[in-house]
């Protein structure tokens, strides 16, 4: 491991020397006997205190709460923690140079990625680096712009933040917590915290990669077979009209309630059930489950067909799980899709019906049925009902087996 000087560890901590200076003084870090007093793994601890002062704990406290031994930053010098970037030698306006991608692309998607803005005459950190290359074929080919190039960016960001936010979750819960409350304190829930995740990251990283893999076959293939479908169209082997989308909605009834009767974590529970059930019954319908919203699921329909039939069997499968019934809306027409959402009036008609449908009840708009009728599928009419954001009412209608 590389010895560093004070100077040097406040570089690459992106501090002041000063405030390495009081760290010391404090007893948060030990310097060593030589010339290179501090180890690369001293940055580590150098910015967990930084940004507990920058969360407005006062240092001094911890300090002492380090000498109590309530406290330690021993554990970040192990091998998980390895895993955090250090700064390169090189600087960003040097690899802008270097790689030929301009300095203002550079800064904007790293910053889109979830990396902070930089001065271009500070040095780049290494995991920064390694998605340079990226960046630099992007340019050449010219197939992604910085637009795009920020926009797929930042959906890996929040993707990926929200995995690391649910993974947390999972360690206090299952880890931290109950060594906490089994009487050992904080200091030593870190070390053992350090100690198991050496062995749980690397294969958290290829699961990453296999889970990943997997929705890009879906995704690739989802929109291969719109291709190959428009292009038989043109050729006119395939002569049918032309496909109007579907939007569902899906919400659990009395989740409200549910949540303050059994707790948060059982309501999460819940949901957490629902969203693996609807995955399953869109899919099998042509469905893809868009995003999940607290108690319910919106989901994208290629036919508004298999989203009746999605809807019915879902309501079935609920009881059967042991799970509240739902309300489910569907409507038909155009969406606008956008970074893996859709949005536009279908969707938010949808929503409307949903709120609109009882415990059990799939409600559809007018345009599913002209668009659809499902084998095996009666709809029975509600009428012309006033929603909340249209101006006219809605004609709707009850899905049922037939």
């Amino acid at each position: 491991m590389n010895v560093l000087s004070a100077a040097g560890l406040a570089d690459l901590a992106g501090v002041t020397e000063a405030e390495v200076e009081r760290m010391v003084d404090l007893g948060l870090l030990v310097a060593r006997d030589g010339a290179g007093p501090f180890l690369e793994a001293d940055v580590q601890k150098v910015r967990v205190a930084a940004a507990c002062e920058q969360a407005g704990l006062p240092m001094e406290e911890i300090a002492s709460a380090v000498r109590a031994g309530r406290l330690s930053f021993a554990f970040l010098e192990g091998s998980p923690y390895r895993r955090w970037a250090l700064r390169s030698a090189r600087t960003y306006r040097q690899v802008s140079e270097e790689s030929g991608v301009p300095l203002d692309t550079l800064a904007g998607v790293l910053e889109a990625m979830g990396f902070a803005r930089m001065e271009p005459d500070e040095r780049i950190r290494e995991d920064e680096l390694e998605i340079v290359p990226l960046l630099r074929l992007a340019r050449s080919t010219g197939i992604l712009d910085p637009v795009w190039l920020a926009r797929i960016g930042r959906a890996y960001a929040e993707g990926l933040r929200l995995a690391a936010n649910v993974e947390n979750e999972a360690y206090r819960a299952r880890f931290t917590g109950p060594v906490l409350e089994s009487g050992a304190d904080q200091r030593t829930a870190m070390e053992l915290a350090s100690q198991m995740a050496a062995d749980f990251l690397p294969l958290v990283d290829r699961t990453l990669a296999a889970i990943y893999r997997r929705q890009q076959e879906l995704v690739w293939t989802e929109d291969m077979v719109e291709d190959i479908e428009r292009e038989l169209e043109r050729a006119g082997v395939l002569r049918q009209p032309e496909r109007v989308p579907a939007m569902s909605f899906v919400d659990l009834v009395g989740y409200t309630r549910l949540t303050e009767e059994r707790g948060d974590a059982a309501a999460a529970e819940l949901a957490a059930s629902l969203a693996v059930l609807v995955n399953r019954s869109s899919r099998e319908h042509g469905g893809v489950p868009v995003k999940r919203l607290g108690d319910g699921v919106m989901v994208h329909f290629r036919e508004p067909a298999g989203a009746v039939l999605s809807a019915l069997r879902l309501v079935e499968q609920l009881p059967e799980a042991g799970l509240p019934p739902a309300h489910v809306g569907v409507a038909a027409g155009p969406v606008v899709a956008q970074g893996g959402d859709y949005f536009g009036r279908t969707v938010n008609l949808a929503a409307r019906i949903a709120a609109r449908a009882g415990a059990g009840q799939v409600l559809v708009s007018g345009s599913v049925v002209e668009s659809a009728a499902p084998p095996g599928v009666a709809f029975v009419e509600v009428g012309e009902v006033p929603l909340k954001g249209f101006a006219r009412p809605v004609r709707l209608l009850e899905a049922c087996r037939a």
